[in-house]
């Protein structure tokens, strides 16, 4: 025959191979066009080091990388153990980057290594070597479309595909019954309608049995075995086989061949591949074109573009509803792993706390830096009642509608409670009904133990303030100096912080030995004034008694006592600076320029002059992190940080809304609660939170209720723990219509904003259908964007749908964004402008303490900072029993303090205390636990 005529029967794995990359290629470059953050990515896992797994593993890099696809290739060393692999193998079925995971074959270390075990810790739909029993048993039952084939026989089949024959029908010999390739090609080959026989070392008369074959697949690691005499005429032969044999004209004394004698077989088969360039180049390409199968499958579960993967959790909704606490218990949370991975978390982000919460990596903000952010909305209220008006209630029952039931990525951002009023007089905080965070005790006690964090840092910066001003007291000048920078081995260094703190007295030199006795001194004492001090010690609990104490009475302070106070951990500054941080470098230079005191030269006095800035952030690296938990249908929420509504935000973290933010993606939404009315908490929220996030909202939820305007609108006083007044009760429209004049004035405190207001009336047993379409009515008669009737607390997400709908249209609505007043502008009239605009004051006036403290501040360069407003949540006024929207008032400012920490400084309207106390009957009396199965009692 002529040899030219065999050369075109020879199949060139290397040539089809190259043409599947370059489709793939194109297949990933067009999927890019619309999802441009697409990227598969496959992980090759590597024990050892042997010279021939690293060449194979840099050729499948590298064919890899030439398609757009991310290859991560972890090489381990020869002394991992079997569960070392697993676990690794484990952290990368967890890993939303990784679509395909191989493990190098045989993993060369020094333990046993059952690779059974190995292949079959791979996740079934990153097994993209298909080896795995869930993909072995998908393919032998012929369910070729719910698995991944072994990459070996599926180049193969590829290979036979290309030479145009028929398989259906054809006698198919297989010789070689491995699980990589002989078995996989047998099922392959099977499901492809060929008839097929299996041989192996023990089959009886070979040459026979393969000589009446069409189609020849040889993996039986004989070098050269099958001779030509054994080849039908015109039979397809697939040689997979990789042996060295020696030959001396080479350079490394070997050659490689295969399994078949390919220079005799050619002459009779009418198509073989040769060894090498016939089967391998293919195997690499399949497992090439599994990843990319695996990433779009990832991709296109069925879900809308971004749209999560998430299990909902269904309510089994009592028309009598339970306490809150029952149900909450009644619902079985995800283990919050589950959680984790469907939010497309990577391992290394999440810290786990138990099974129903965890700390997340603030890292996810450089992983999705060019990620698009989602729809940003808070959720305020009107003036409410003391009981409230269901603003908690309300933004988780919003979050079950857009996730449960409109299948939206949505994520809650909440404070977190504190332990005061949980054992005090509230009892919880998680919202109530069928709209909850869940496990509720998990919520209310502890959670992970950022408030203690928050706790040990004020404390800490509180004795060393008390610490410092005994020192001084006690010591001359030089001891001072030479105890604060010791000699240590004839040496003395300044640490980072003092040497910050010479930059901050104008002092430029940096050896101690250097500065002069009045430069040592005037570094050495920082001479704080003791009446000046501001920086109050904290404990989360309910204790009117520590409202007023006297600190320093033992004998060992010499005389050097104050009076002092406690407040209540939340109202830290701590807490408002971790509640405002933007990064971990952000909130070390927040803490250190604490102002605690001022000297007695009248210049602030910071933490950083203590040198305490750096421990306070030791102490607080891990509160920084958000916590995650979900609510009653299994939607994600973020509890973080805490603070008071009134001296402080009132806000939870920036932080926490900035992940959730690139977490749900351009089409998902982000819904976080401003604390009390909408004229302190929405307030605060623009222009203090988002001054410093540099966040845009998209809109305002307003929640109303029927009580609440019938007590603006001249109904009997509502005092918690009281039976509610009759007129509650019963249908008023009367009181609800002039009671609507305070949501009106909310509504347009929201406009000055430039953001749409949709109204969710909070539906309440005792409502009739009259007075909530009453207020639907002149809710959008006001300027609303829509009111929405809503019974979440009753019926969970299904009861906020129409509110989640009507939402999503105000989200699409243009948001026109801005600020209340420029920063720049004078202290006193930016308090004016909070007071006229929002509270409808006719001005201010201030008390002489709080001129002196204006001009203290402007003169300590702090006139820049926003306003946060301290009032009574009861009133639009500074007079808590004033209802309604009080007119012809001038708003007192008795006081100015200042948290530059934080970034604000807080004018006090009226009295506020910082320290509650205990009420004749605590909650605690009704809180206990099952000591046999330690399940809780007595939250509500």
């Amino acid at each position: 025959m002529d040899t030219d005529e065999f050369a075109s029967r020879i199949l060139n794995g290397k040539e089809i191979a190259q043409e599947i990359r370059k489709e793939l290629k194109a297949e990933v470059a067009r999927i890019r066009e619309s999802q441009p953050n697409f990227q598969p990515g496959l992980a090759i896992v590597q024990v050892g080091n042997m010279e021939d797994s690293n060449i194979y593993i840099k050729f499948k890099c590298k064919a890899a990388e030439e398609i757009g696809m991310m290859t991560h290739h972890v090489k381990m060393d020869r002394s991992t153990t079997l569960p070392q692999l697993v676990n690794q193998v484990e952290m990368l079925n967890n890993d939303p980057r990784i679509h395909g995971i191989i493990v190098q074959l045989p993993p060369d270390s020094e333990h046993p290594m059952d690779e059974g075990v190995i292949t079959n810790a791979i996740k079934a739909s990153k097994d993209v070597d298909g080896l795995n029993e869930f993909n072995v048993a998908k393919l032998a039952r012929g369910q070729l479309d719910k698995c991944f084939i072994a990459c070996t026989p599926n180049g193969c089949l590829e290979l036979i595909k290309r030479t145009g024959i028929d398989i259906q029908g054809k006698k198919a010999v297989v010789l070689g019954r491995s699980k990589i390739v002989g078995a996989p090609m047998h099922d392959l080959l099977l499901w492809s309608n060929a008839t097929v026989t299996m041989c192996h070392s023990k089959t009886k008369d070979l040459p026979s049995i393969v000589s009446e074959a069409d189609i020849v697949v040889v993996g039986i690691r004989q070098p050269k075995l099958v001779k030509k005499e054994w080849i039908k005429p015109g039979a397809v032969v697939i040689d997979c086989g990789i042996n060295p044999i020696p030959d001396a004209t080479r350079k490394n004394g070997r050659r490689i061949v295969g399994d078949v004698d390919f220079e005799g077989v050619k002459e009779v088969a009418s198509f073989v591949t040769p060894v090498p360039g016939g089967v391998g180049p293919m195997t690499i390409a399949m497992l090439l074109k599994n990843t990319v199968e695996s990433a779009k499958r990832t991709m296109g579960s069925g879900l809308p573009q971004g749209a999560w993967a998430m299990r909902y959790l269904p309510l089994e909704l009592k028309e009598n509803v339970p306490t809150d606490i029952e149900v909450s218990r009644s619902q079985t949370p995800k283990h919050v792993a589950e959680l984790a991975q469907e939010l497309n978390l990577l391992p290394e982000e999440v810290d786990y706390y138990g099974k129903q919460k965890a700390k997340i990596s603030l890292s996810i903000l450089d992983r999705l830096a060019e990620s698009p952010n989602g729809k940003y909305v808070v959720v305020a209220g009107i003036t409410p009642t003391p009981l409230g008006e269901g603003k908690s209630t309300t933004t988780i029952g919003l979050t079950q509608a857009l996730g449960a039931h409109l299948k939206k990525n949505v994520f809650a951002c909440v404070r977190q409670p504190s332990q005061g009023p949980t054992f005090g007089i509230k009892g919880g905080a998680a919202g109530g009904g069928y709209s909850q965070v869940i496990p509720m005790e998990e919520f209310n006690l502890h959670l992970t133990g950022d408030i203690h964090a928050i706790t040990a840092a004020n404390n800490l910066l509180a004795a060393a303030i008390d610490a410092r001003i005994f020192h001084e007291s006690t010591q001359t000048d030089k001891a001072l100096f030479n105890r604060l920078v010791p000699e240590k081995k004839g040496t003395r260094e300044f640490s980072a912080v003092q040497l910050a703190r010479l930059q901050r007295l104008g002092i430029s030199k940096t050896d101690p030995n250097e500065l002069t006795e009045e430069e040592a001194a005037k570094f050495a004492r920082l001479d704080i004034d003791p009446e000046t001090i501001t920086w109050q010690r904290v404990i989360d609990t309910n204790d009117r008694y520590l409202r007023k104490i006297t600190i320093g009475q033992s004998a060992t302070e010499k005389g050097l006592t104050r009076e002092t106070q406690f407040d209540i951990a939340v109202a830290s500054e701590i807490m408002a600076i971790l509640a405002l941080t933007t990064d971990l470098k952000d909130m070390r230079e927040r803490l250190g320029r604490i102002v605690i005191a001022s000297d007695k030269k009248g210049q602030p006095v910071i933490a950083d002059d203590i040198g305490i800035g750096g421990a306070l952030t030791v102490l607080m690296k891990d509160a920084i992190k958000p916590n995650l938990m979900q609510n009653l249908e299994g939607t994600p929420v973020f509890v973080h940080a805490g603070p008071f509504a009134n001296i402080a935000h009132g806000n939870s973290s920036i932080l926490a809304d900035k992940i959730a933010l690139k977490l749900v993606g351009e089409n998902g939404f982000v819904v976080t609660e401003a604390g009390f009315g909408a004229d302190i908490g929405m307030e605060k929220f623009f222009n203090i939170k988002c001054r410093y996030s540099g966040l845009v909202p998209n809109a305002v939820v307003l929640v109303a209720t029927v009580r609440a305007l019938k007590m603006h609108g001249g109904g009997p006083i509502v005092v918690a723990g009281k039976p509610l007044p009759k007129e509650y009760c019963e249908e008023h429209l009367d009181l609800v219509e002039k009671g609507f004049c305070n949501l009106k004035k909310q509504i347009e405190n929201a406009s000055f904003f430039g953001v749409p207001t949709v109204v969710a009336i909070n539906k309440f047993v005792t409502d009739t259908q009259p007075e909530l379409e009453l207020i639907e009515k002149l809710a959008r008669e006001a300027g609303a964007f829509d009111a929405v009737i809503c019974t979440h607390w009753a019926h969970g997400g299904k009861g906020a749908v129409g509110l989640a709908e009507s939402l999503n249209k105000a989200c699409e609505q243009p948001s026109n964004f801005q600020f209340l007043y420029d920063v720049k502008l004078p202290i006193e009239e930016k308090i004016a402008t909070i007071a006229k605009k929002i509270y409808g004051a006719d001005g201010i006036e201030l008390s002489e303490e709080a001129k002196k403290k204006i001009e203290t501040y402007t003169a300590q360069g702090f006139n820049d900072l926003p306003i946060c407003m301290a009032k009574t949540h009861l009133s639009l006024s500074h007079d808590p029993t004033k209802k309604g929207t009080p007119t012809g008032f001038t708003l007192p400012i008795r006081d100015v303090r200042a948290s530059v920490g934080a970034g604000f400084l807080y004018p006090l309207v009226g009295t506020m205390s910082t320290m509650p106390g205990l009420p004749t009957r605590p909650c605690f009396y009704d809180i206990d636990i099952d000591t046999d199965t330690e399940t809780i009692f007595g939250l509500f």
